[in-house]
């Protein structure tokens, strides 16, 4: 079965081609991932997955989504991920982190709590963006990053992939996509300037690829590199495919080993096609137009449907978010539905 052979990364290897996508579990305090996040990422990791990779973590205290995001901006935080990723390792998975900045989208509310702009009352705080344009009618306008700012976002990204190294992880991905701070750089529909960082494609990527080299220049040559984007805005006039393939093919000679391909995000109210595997077909396109590696995610939650994503070649690597959210197990059950043999911890064996 294709979907548990093993998948080489550098001088990793994934056990399998099932990945723990990143999801905001909005439960930390100060940016700190507490006992929650221990046992939400550990359980997936002993569930059998290749890859488990830590949710959206904020590279400043100003880039969080809410406040109930994790960062990794300062030591004390380190060091809070450090335990995390020890367990997630001893049961034979990959240690990931999604490093993030939320820029327009950021000092929200939770979800369950009703997902808005964050008001005074609730503490809000003051938000960047490549151009001064709210996510919403009712968002916060954001201040329009100068110059000085957007070398201070690369910096910040950089010191978090240090940090993510002592902390224990062994593969970060970047996010450029659902409508945080790098997609929105990348978007004209968000981004409206006139000097080197707006206007042209060449400009309109330039933040992604220069953070992308600040990551790599700290980032051990031996360990991987991801970057997630969202493959399309849905609009009209917006982020494309066309434009997805070009920047795959700029960014796999900036070290980047997989293309994670998402969509969406950046503007709110358009109309998306959901359904079972939706994105794939970005996936597919992506990689075989460019040849870079990429991983497929949305509504993929049926271990057939998964084989047949890596079997097809339509990607190298299915990312597992909300299935696994219902069924941490689900790597250990679709083994077994295929007819491949399970990865379970001694602990387990005997309910198999």
């Amino acid at each position: 079965m294709k979907l548990f052979e093993p998948f080489p990364q550098r001088q990793l290897e994934l056990r399998n081609r099932l990945v723990v996508s990143p999801m905001c579990q909005y439960s930390a305090v100060d940016g700190m991932p507490e006992h929650w996040h221990l046992v939400h990422l550990g359980s997936r990791a002993v569930g059998g997955a290749g890859a488990v990779i830590a949710e959206a973590t904020a590279i400043s205290a100003e880039g969080r989504i809410s406040p109930g995001d994790v960062g990794l901006w300062n030591q004390a935080q380190l060091e809070a991920w450090q335990p995390i990723t020890r367990f997630i390792r001893a049961q034979g998975a990959i240690a990931g982190v999604q490093l993030a900045h939320a820029g327009r989208k950021a000092s929200a509310q939770r979800p369950w709590e009703g997902g808005g702009s964050l008001s005074a009352e609730q503490g809000a705080w003051p938000t960047v963006a490549p151009s001064a344009i709210p996510f919403d009618a009712d968002w916060q306008v954001p201040q329009a990053l100068d110059e000085a700012g957007i070398a201070a976002v690369v910096e910040q990204f950089r010191a978090a992939a240090q940090r993510a190294l002592q902390a224990g992880f062994q593969l970060v991905e970047l996010h450029a996509a659902h409508g945080y701070l790098l997609h929105q750089f990348l978007s004209p529909l968000s981004n409206r300037r006139t000097d080197g960082y707006g206007g042209s494609f060449e400009n309109r990527t330039r933040l992604v690829r220069e953070v992308l080299v600040a990551v790599r220049e700290v980032w051990p040559a031996d360990l991987p590199l991801w970057l997630r984007i969202s493959a399309t805005d849905w609009a009209d006039g917006g982020w494309d495919i066309q434009q997805s393939i070009a920047l795959a093919e700029q960014v796999k000679s900036l070290g980047v080993d997989l293309l994670d391909v998402s969509s969406g995000g950046l503007v709110p109210h358009v109309q998306i096609p959901v359904g079972p595997g939706y994105q794939v077909p970005f996936a597919q396109q992506i990689r075989r137009q460019t040849g870079i590696a990429t991983g497929a995610v949305g509504m993929i939650t049926e271990p057939a449907q998964a084989e047949a994503i890596v079997e097809q070649g339509d990607a190298d690597v299915v990312l597992i978010a909300r299935e696994s959210l219902r069924n941490p197990y689900f790597p250990q059950h679709a083994a077994q539905h295929l007819g491949a043999s399970p990865t379970v911890p001694s602990q387990y064996r005997r309910a198999w």
